[in-house]
Order: C-alpha cells, then sequence, then structure tokens
C-alpha cells in the first residue's frame, strides 16, 4: 500500500520526499506510520522501474531537495493497480481506504462501481473475530463484556459501510 500512496499522491502533484512522507502519514496516522526505512527505498525502486521521476531543486535553505513526480508509466500503474486491486487491498479495512482515497483518478465510473462491488461482496460474506464449531461468534453470544464490545464495533462500522457501499454503487451507475 505504501507504493499506492506513492502513486496516487504523486499522480495529484509534484512533491518532495518530506511532504510525501506527511501526507501518507496523515493517510494512515498511528495504524500505520511510515518510516524513512521503509519510504526511501520504496521511492528508489519507482525510479528504477520508471514509474517516478525525480530532481533536484534549491531548497529553502542552503540544502537542495528531490522533488518527484509522476512519469506516464506511473500514472498507467496507478490506474491499473486501482482498476484492478489484490484482494487484500479489497479485505483489509486500512488497505482499503488506502484505495478510497485515490479511486477518484480511475476515470471510469463503471471501474470504480467493480471495485466497490468486490468489497461489497467480501462483507456480505459472514465473518467474525471469533469462531465457535466453526461458525462467527455474534456479539450477544460473545463470553465477556469486551469481546462483545469489539463486536457491535464491527457489526455497525460494517452496516454504515454497507450502506455507503448501497449509496456510492448507485451513484456511479446512475
Amino acid at each position: 500500500m505504501l507504493e499506492l500512496s506513492i502513486l496516487g499522491f504523486l499522480y495529484e502533484e509534484p512533491l518532495h520526499g518530506y511532504e510525501l512522507k506527511a501526507r501518507i502519514h496523515a493517510l494512515n496516522g498511528h495504524i500505520r506510520p511510515v518510516s524513512d526505512g521503509a519510504l526511501y527505498p520504496a521511492i528508489t525502486r519507482l525510479v528504477k522501474a520508471d514509474l517516478i521521476d525525480q530532481r533536484t531543486e534549491p531548497g529553502s535553505g542552503a540544502a537542495h531537495r528531490r522533488v518527484l513526480s509522476l512519469t506516464e508509466a506511473g500514472r498507467a500503474e496507478l490506474l491499473a493497480r486501482l482498476g484492478n486491486p489484490k484482494d487484500g487491498d479489497i479485505t483489509d479495512g486500512q488497505r482499503f481506504f488506502t484505495l478510497l482515497a485515490f479511486l477518484r483518478h480511475l476515470p471510469d465510473r463503471a471501474a470504480q462501481a467493480a471495485v466497490l462491488r468486490r468489497r461489497q461482496a467480501f462483507l456480505a460474506t459472514p465473518s467474525s473475530f471469533f469462531y465457535r464449531d466453526g461458525e462467527p461468534v455474534r456479539a450477544e453470544e460473545a463470553p465477556d463484556l469486551f469481546r462483545q464490545g469489539m463486536l457491535r464495533i464491527a457489526r455497525a462500522t460494517g452496516a454504515e459501510e454497507r450502506k455507503w457501499l448501497d449509496e456510492a454503487i448507485g451513484s456511479l451507475e446512475s
């Protein structure tokens, strides 16, 4: 998801590494912080793959700064990743939020709706954090107050997400 975030933010405008890191941190927050040890090797990989370009510009002080921008190949790669996300990008909530942050760049509304339909199908499958005899445990069946809380919060969040998905898909397909 780090590479998707890099490509997505650079699709919007050229940025230097510090700005890019700040935007990724704002998107992911404390859940999945990005370190320099992860960000700069990812940038290097994307430069070597000719997906992003870097140029040096004068900084506000004496030091120069590297400004990153998306190449045409990078734009195509972003659109390909948005149009055909991996299963984990659909099923993992935080990864799906990263995908949503940039899905507007996919120019085809039907393709956008298809991505949302994949998430909708995933959410339609009964699941739980806990199972008994192979069946999902419902909040009302949880053995303690804390697991009940986890399950109730997840159920409410899932219901709201399913409602939003219905509305968004309807809007995209109208």
